[in-house]
């Protein structure tokens, strides 16, 4: 099964991208994973001052996958440009590299996007509008104001020649109107979706489980929100959809491709198994030995061009056939 495919204006040796927040800047999972083998990876979101990030503990798992609040905890622009980049660029070759973006304000985002355009080393930008557990932002998520989405997106676009990636909500009650908006000002490609919103108890003294109270879901829970967001999504746009959320084996994979997106990335399932995103990609061309698919392309769903119920894939099908529960 051939793997390759063209998204972003490159080719990608596979469809698997780490998640951002969940490989640091490539060098933190150096030793364990074995980068070159990936198609990319997002990079941690990078705001303009350093952030230590939310109190602790900022992470809790539950059976169905993982709650966190690790609040964006990062170096900062200029760290990240004098020592990150610098890194990237001398160690990573093929896999492809997205610099995750996150402003506090929407002027924030562009002069993030100045401050790290000349740099080297990466493809381009994932901007980061749907962060849950900023606790240092008040009010809605960017990415639930469609505003505030078009405003940061045409003014990204205006400031990079690069490719941008939208990182959309799972709880964005109109999210077609939202990936039409990106996508109408822009946006190279979307991210669906990032971590929902939600909190876990201890039962001893009903005090929540994070140090920040809230935190986001990732993980197993995180799928069927997650591919039904971009089936939606490949309804309202014809860009490359990034589909996060559960993909934690090829067949998941093989879900989100089904469901239309022509990329995956993996977060949560590297935490339980470092190496699990390079067990994927080797059970992926087994799966279409097994299954007589020639290349991943042939699984990916297209947008709908005429009747949209025709098109409409019946999604309990491929997941009965992967034997997932």
């Amino acid at each position: 099964m051939r793997l390759e495919t063209e998204a972003l204006g490159v080719r990608l040796q596979n469809p698997f991208f780490l998640a951002s927040g969940t490989c640091g800047f490539g060098l933190e999972l150096a030793e364990v994973v074995d980068i070159e083998a990936l198609g990319g990876f997002v990079t941690k979101s990078v705001t303009l001052e350093p952030r230590v990030g939310n109190a602790s503990p900022r992470v809790a798992e539950f059976k169905g996958g993982m709650l966190n609040s690790i609040g964006l905890a990062n170096p900062g622009l200029e760290r990240t440009k004098r020592e990150k980049l610098p890194w990237i660029r001398d160690n990573i070759y093929r896999p492809q590299v997205l610099v995750s973006i996150a402003g506090h304000t929407v002027a924030e985002f562009f002069t993030l996007i100045e401050g790290l355009d000349s740099e080297d080393g990466f493809l381009g930008f994932e901007i980061n509008l749907s962060c849950p557990n900023d606790a240092e932002r008040e009010g809605e998520l960017f990415a639930l104001n469609p505003s505030a989405v078009a405003e940061i997106i045409s003014g990204c676009r205006i400031r990079t020649e690069r490719p941008i990636v939208a990182k959309l909500a799972p709880n964005d009650p109109d999210l077609s109107k939202t990936v039409q908006i990106a996508t109408e000002e822009g946006a190279n490609a979307l991210t669906l979706v990032n971590t929902l919103p939600r909190a876990l108890l201890d039962i001893s003294d009903d005090v929540p489980e994070l140090g920040a109270g809230n935190g986001g879901i990732s993980g197993p829970a995180l799928r069927p929100l997650g591919l039904d967001a971009v089936r939606e999504a490949r309804c309202a746009t014809h860009l490359p959809l990034f589909g996060v959320g559960g993909v934690m084996t090829a067949t998941t994979a093989v879900e989100y491709a089904r469901a239309g997106a022509a990329l995956v990335q993996m977060g949560t399932a590297s935490f339980a198994w470092p190496r699990a995103v390079t067990e994927a990609i080797a059970g992926l061309i087994q799966w279409g030995i097994e299954n007589r698919v020639s290349s991943w392309n042939d699984l990916v769903s297209r947008p709908p061009s005429t009747n949209a119920s025709v098109n409409r894939l019946d999604l309990f099908d491929s997941i009965e056939s992967s034997g997932e529960t």
